[in-house]
């Protein structure tokens, strides 16, 4: 409990800058097959915007998916096909390899893609999005595509999550306190998802992230501090 009112008392310095942080809304500049490939059964695309702007190509592959996903209000099982379709190539170096090798011709990966999604029974909008990725030769970074998708999904649900680096696990009791601490912060509307993470480097105390903020409060980083504040020259006032 003790950890927990620390860290009570030294999140409120974030809150000002937390809380004026507005996160607007912008339309995602769509790559011209995905735009073509990704249309709703009417053939009429509602105006949607994403939540959060991403960029970058895994950014924009992202968000293109987001808005075909919800035009077609299949969010959640878009995002759980490709979370899923992730995992499982983790765990299968054939077809992790096959993702990365571009010497594999498009006809085969078109082939092989096909099989999969039917084989695994994924929606159309998954199928369709996989089968592009497969043609622009980016099925290498389906990875860090899945990820940025999940951010945009977290945000549309209202969803932040927290990564709390200590040395040891938090225990519950402390965790529930933490998470408290980062509700008020963040206000209502918001859902806090804590992530713990173990690292005996930083010593002791902790480390927490949420969006692009880091507040760190480990012994790693107050020795940094303290010793370059002891290398310092020090001005003993002589004229």
């Amino acid at each position: 409990m003790a950890t927990a009112g620390r860290i009570r008392s030294n999140l409120s310095l974030f809150s000002k800058v937390i809380r004026s942080d507005s996160i607007a809304s912008h339309r995602s500049i769509l790559h011209p097959q995905l735009s073509k490939s990704f249309t709703t059964a009417s053939g009429k695309e509602e105006k949607v915007k994403v939540p959060v702007a991403l960029f970058g190509g895994s950014g924009n592959y992202a968000s293109a998916l987001f808005l075909a996903a919800v035009n077609a209000n299949s969010l959640e099982k878009v995002e759980t096909e490709l979370v899923e379709l992730v995992e499982a190539s983790k765990r299968a170096p054939t077809f992790a390899q096959f993702m990365k090798d571009l010497a594999v011709p498009a006809e085969t990966r078109f082939k092989a893609i096909n099989e999969i999604c039917t084989q695994a029974k994924l929606s159309e909008i998954t199928k369709n999005f996989l089968v592009v990725l497969a043609e622009n030769e980016r099925l290498r970074y389906l990875d860090s595509i899945a990820k940025r998708f999940v951010e945009l999904t977290m945000a549309h649900k209202g969803e932040v999550k927290v990564i709390v680096t200590t040395v040891i696990p938090l225990p519950p009791q402390e965790e529930k306190e933490l998470k408290e601490t980062l509700q008020d912060i963040l206000g209502q509307g918001k859902k806090v998802k804590v992530e713990q993470k173990i690292d005996p480097s930083i010593l002791g105390g902790l480390v927490v992230e949420f969006g692009q903020k880091v507040f760190d409060m480990s012994i790693k980083t107050r020795a940094r501090q303290m010793e370059r504040f002891l290398r310092e020259p020090i001005n003993f006032g002589i004229v």
